[in-house]
């Protein structure tokens, strides 16, 4: 008696075949473990790229829509309303404090938080419930793309290397077109009273350098040091800024004008920019470093 042959597989057979081994594969990266450098200095090791973030500042959640990793955003914190998608993500920080029954409730598996908003007993609160937390604290204009990279690798997301090139393209661009002008004396007015401006470590400062401007205070060692309005007058500064949600001016800059003798008011250089856009490390702030960058080139003297 012959043997039978044995049959061979159909093609759908061997097509779903095919599909299951792709399918295992990508699975067995998607476990892959992953690990980046916290700008806290720390190494957060996760089992797997994060599927369920809680990101706790705004900043944080504009950085995680860019790099094509919002959607798996579970909670996050007063204020986050850019993108539109990011509104309807619920609430579990306001005003600066956590309510950790209500994070733990969404299942995260990564915590990112903003190091200058979140003090160091919240992050300890966090660590306590054994949530992995990267610390996100850009002290540079460049270091937002690198944050943008390092939540990339933690989230496996397909879109970080795109944002940050964009990121840094933008910063670029305006580099170049702002090299070499005539310094701009520049007054930030962060808070109207107490009278509260930016030290020359602050990111902002870093923007209006960059802009071909010149921080009046820029030697001052705080990062917001208060100062007063006498101190503003010898500084004589060609443009005053502000920043508001929005840009819509709130009349913060409307007591300057009874001081003619000051350059910006003789000019009407007093400007107001959009804070969320400004003042959020986030992957729109080159944008608006291109409107201080007008207002500066704005308030540059004729030759």
């Amino acid at each position: 008696m012959s043997a039978v042959a044995p049959r061979r597989p159909s093609a759908t057979a061997r097509a779903l075949a095919a599909v299951a081994l792709l399918a295992a594969v990508a699975g067995t990266a998607r476990a892959q473990a992953v690990s980046a450098i916290d700008d806290a200095g720390r190494r957060v090791n996760l089992a797997a790229p994060a599927q369920r973030v809680a990101a706790l500042a705004p900043n944080l959640v504009e950085q995680l829509y860019a790099i094509g990793a919002g959607q798996r955003i579970v909670a996050t914190s007063e204020h986050a309303d850019h993108p539109e998608a990011a509104r309807r993500v619920p609430r579990v920080a306001v005003a600066g404090s956590i309510d950790l029954e209500r994070l733990v409730a969404a299942k995260p598996d990564l915590v990112v938080v903003w190091g200058g908003g979140t003090s160091q007993a919240q992050q300890a609160a966090l660590a306590r419930l054994g949530l992995p937390v990267y610390v996100a604290e850009a002290a540079t204009l460049d270091a937002v793309a690198s944050s943008m990279e390092r939540l990339g690798v933690l989230t496996a997301a397909p879109d970080a290397a795109a944002a940050a090139a964009r990121y840094r393209a933008d910063l670029a661009t305006l580099r170049q077109r702002h090299a070499g002008t005539a310094p701009v004396r520049v007054f930030y007015q962060a808070w109207p009273a107490p009278l509260i401006t930016l030290g020359g470590r602050h990111v902002i400062s870093e923007a209006i350098a960059l802009c071909g401007g010149r921080n009046v205070f820029a030697a001052l060692e705080p990062l917001a040091p208060t100062v007063s309005p006498e101190a503003v007058l010898a500084a004589d500064p060609q443009l005053i800024v502000a920043a508001e949600p929005h840009a819509r001016p709130t009349g913060a800059l409307d007591a300057w004008r009874r001081y003619p003798q000051i350059a910006a008011v003789r000019s009407g250089a007093l400007v107001t920019l959009d804070a969320d856009r400004l003042t959020r490390a986030g992957p729109r702030l080159p944008e608006e470093v291109g409107r201080l960058c007008t207002a500066i080139a704005a308030a540059r003297p004729v030759p």
